[in-house]
């Protein structure tokens, strides 16, 4: 018993032990996942020169680093789920945040305290279950805060928007939204816009939004409200309905009678402007709605989708007075039944009264002339994106009879019409017209001459399919947009424009500026426009903004130029657009740059001139080298060393068939003079004699009957083989000879040869081929080392390391002479 009872101890004590170590594992698991986190925080580096970082749909599940500079900061539709105390600590410049559309369940109580100049805060489509007033306690220069479509079911206590006060946009609510109580907009004291999605509110304290004054325009939600709780949707209504304070409602499904109790509120409050988005209602609805309004002062009346479940049988309603309506604004407006629906004829004491009528996006294909003849107050009228066509606008507009004679804005872009000569015809007679919208048609050609009222101001035709520009323009036009067409060039005269839109076409140039003396605001981006200059905007005159960029501009030295000194640092004429726009499409290497931060060198800029520069540099350079080179002798000694390279290749082809046939080289010289063709004489009078024929002219005075054996000489001027160039002559005979013996004098020194045959000699002395003494130096003159000029350096070497000998001018000294010539020569006697 004992022993179970320390087996079960030991046990329990074994199990606690393993759970102590499984949850420090855990925790440290967790501190290590933490940590990681941490340090392994992603990065993101969307963000542009203004300081825009654009992080949406980058996949983040936490906040990711950006520059600390960072003015706005989109992290839209990602994965974040938790806001943590350090995310944001370094943003403190930080103007926008934007965490719309993630997973946000958790953000710590002092996330956004370092943003204390932060101006819009967007939490919406996240999952947020409560809202935290610390939250926003330390954001006192938020301005615009959306909370929508959180799950939060109140607001919370205490009051969350306590210290914002100077927030002028609040959004709030969503499908969980239930409950509103005084005191949730506590610190709210006035709102621009207030929006409240409360499609399923049940419980809500009158007085609530009754405490915001002044309030702009509210946006309301309150679908089940108007269904099921019409005393709430009266509250709400009563509380927020001021006569100047737009109001939206939204989502509502109106039926029956129910729906007046509210809409009698805002009636009696004198709502001015009322509009309705995704709105269905039948015949009977509209009739209750128009009986709700019956003598209100309501002004404008607007539906953003809606759909007509009835016929148009809205007779019921025509006692009501609706004398104050102004606009009357549908659009993306759907008749269920369209072709049992009946005219509006039966409607004239609704379409007597207002001046503005909008029709947009409803697939409207005609209205009739008696509806149009019906209008006799409008102003301006707006049948854009619908079904009309050549045919039917005829009908609209009365076959051109000016029943809309007060008519001065029409509006029917985005429609089927191709005669752009019926719709001057048509519009002619609307004598106070000023503003015509036929974009988005499909004019593909312009007739020559058209008729237009005198009064048009403003005509646009963008977005058709124009191909040239004919006179049938008007001439009285003031603002003029063609952009998106597929026009090339502008040659047609426009005294009176001051605005031209020409984007989206094909340009290669800007429109000559005579044509429009008056012309202000040119707009011509993409395009291909490649390039302008001072001259092409001092055309204008008087062109004060220009929009040009997004165009394949070539980045030639002049418009660079002429964009950063005359556009980007400042002028007459502004670029709107920014310079960001102004891109270089070529040339490559410029591919891609922006034209203001271009930097292009002298040589790319100035061409002719640094070419002319560089040329005279270079030449100046080598006029200096070749100067110097002739002063140090470097074209002779190139030269020579040219000629003694070849007759060296020539001397081993020489030695190398030598050794082919076996045969050895044989002397056939005594020795080699060289002299200069000026001491000939000397040579052929004394030397040639005296060493060839020693028997007949020795001097020998001493020993009469000795007698020398002849020596063979080697003289160029008959020992050279003819047609043979002479430096191979040169290296053969030296090659052939067992001395060399040199004839100095002032004419050796002059003798471009002799200098030849020196340096060779040179050369062969130290080229391993004769003994040290090859050289022998006879001076005919008095002639000194000193008086041998430096370039000859040779020659000096030479003086200085070997004895030379002197032609005696006594005839009793020159026995002597021969006898150590001949010792030199090393020539024994007979």
């Amino acid at each position: 018993m004992v022993q179970n009872q320390l087996d079960q101890e030991v046990r329990m004590g074994w199990q606690l032990n393993l759970c102590f170590t499984l949850l420090l594992v855990f925790i440290s698991l967790s501190w290590g996942q933490e940590s990681s986190s941490e340090d392994e925080r992603p990065s993101c580096h969307h963000c542009d020169l203004h300081l825009l970082c654009n992080c949406s749909y980058g996949g983040f599940t936490c906040v990711p680093m950006v520059t600390e500079s960072a003015l706005t900061l989109d992290l839209s539709f990602n994965n974040i789920t938790v806001v943590r105390d350090d995310d944001l600590t370094d943003h403190t410049l930080l103007r926008v945040l934007n965490l719309q559309g993630n997973r946000l369940a958790v953000i710590h109580p002092s996330a956004f305290d370092p943003l204390w100049s932060l101006e819009a805060l967007d939490l919406s489509e996240n999952q947020l279950t409560a809202l935290n007033n610390k939250w926003f306690t330390k954001l006192g220069a938020l301005q615009k805060l959306n909370l929508l479509n959180n799950p939060y079911s109140c607001l919370g206590s205490p009051p969350v928007f306590q210290g914002l006060i100077r927030l002028r946009k609040l959004a709030l609510g969503g499908p969980a939204l239930t409950e509103l109580k005084k005191g949730d907009l506590s610190g709210v004291t006035q709102l621009e816009e207030l929006t409240v999605h409360a499609n399923n509110l049940t419980r809500y304290e009158s007085g609530t939004l009754a405490a915001i004054w002044p309030l702009g325009h509210v946006s309301l939600s309150l679908h089940e409200p108007f269904l099921t709780n019409i005393a709430l949707a009266s509250t709400v209504l009563r509380d927020v309905s001021y006569p100047e304070t737009p109001i939206t409602l939204e989502d509502l499904h109106l039926a029956g009678n129910l729906f007046i109790q509210p809409i009698e509120e805002m009636a009696k409050r004198r709502v001015r402007h009322m509009t309705f988005r995704n709105l269905s209602l039948s015949d009977g609805s509209i009739v209750n709605l128009l009986v709700a309004l019956n003598g209100s002062p309501l002004a404008s009346l607007s539906v953003y989708g809606a759909t007509l479940m009835g016929h148009g049988r809205w007779e019921k309603a025509n006692w009501t007075d609706h004398k104050n309506i102004d606009e009357f604004f549908v659009k993306n407006a759907v008749v269920l039944d369209v072709f049992q629906f009946v005219s509006f004829l039966q409607l004239k004491f609704l379409l007597h009264y207002p001046r503005k009528v909008s029709l947009i996006n409803s697939k409207v294909f005609v209205m009739p002339c008696d509806t149009s003849r019906l209008l006799v107050n409008l102003q301006y009228l707006d049948m854009s994106d619908n079904l009309l066509t050549d045919m039917t606008v005829e009908e609209t507009l009365c076959n051109g009879d000016g029943s809309l004679k007060d008519l001065r804005v029409l509006n029917i872009s985005g429609n089927a019409l191709k005669s752009l000569s019926t719709m001057s015809r048509l519009v002619q007679r609307l004598y106070k017209l000023t503003h015509l919208d036929i974009s988005r048609t499909d004019y593909s050609s312009m007739p020559q001459q058209c008729s237009w009222p005198s009064t048009l101001r403003h005509l646009n035709i963008s977005g058709a399919k124009l191909i040239t520009i004919t006179p049938c323009l008007p001439t009285t036009v003031q603002v003029l947009d063609l952009s998106y067409n597929d026009l090339k060039a502008f040659t047609l005269a426009l005294p009176d424009l001051l605005e031209l839109y020409l984007s989206g076409n094909k340009f290669l140039r800007l429109p000559p500026g005579w044509l429009f003396p008056n012309l202000q605001t040119l707009t011509i981006q993409s395009n291909t426009l490649n390039m302008f200059g001072r001259s092409d905007l001092q055309s204008f005159g008087r062109l004060q903004n220009l929009q040009s960029g997004q165009n394949k501009f070539v980045c030639s030295c002049d418009f660079v130029a002429f964009f950063q000194s005359g556009l980007k640092e400042g002028g007459d004429v502004h670029l709107t657009d920014g310079e960001e726009s102004y891109v270089c499409d070529s040339p490559l290497y410029l591919q891609g740059q922006q034209v203001g931060q271009v930097h292009l060198s002298i040589a790319e800029c100035h061409r002719v001139l640094f070419v002319s520069v560089s040329c005279v540099i270079a030449l100046f350079v080598g006029t200096v080298v070749c100067v110097l080179l002739w002063r140090l002798h470097a074209f002779w000694y190139l030269k020579m060393m040219c000629a003694w390279l070849k007759a060296k290749r020539g001397s081993r082809r020489r030695h190398q068939l030598r050794d082919d046939v076996s045969s050895e080289a044989l002397l056939s010289y005594d020795a080699f003079v060289s002299y200069s063709e000026r001491d000939a004489s000397w040579v052929e009078n004394f030397l040639v004699p005296e060493l060839e024929n020693p028997g007949e002219t020795s001097e020998d005075s001493i020993n009469p009957s000795y007698s020398y054996r002849p020596l063979n000489l080697c003289l160029h001027k008959r020992d050279f083989l003819p047609g043979q160039w002479i430096v191979d002559n040169i290296m053969s005979a030296m090659e052939r000879s067992r001395r060399t013996v040199f004839i100095l004098s002032e004419n050796f020194v002059q003798s471009d040869w002799c200098r030849y045959e020196l340096d060779f000699s040179h050369f062969w002395l130290f080229d391993g081929q004769s003994g040290k003494d090859a050289a022998i130096l006879i001076l005919l003159e008095p002639l000194s080392k000193d008086d041998v000029p430096k370039r000859f350096c040779k020659l000096r070497k030479l003086m200085s390391s070997t004895t030379y000998l002197e032609w005696p001018q006594e005839e009793e000294r020159r026995g002597e002479f021969w006898r150590s010539l001949r010792s030199a020569l090393r020539v024994e006697d007979d």
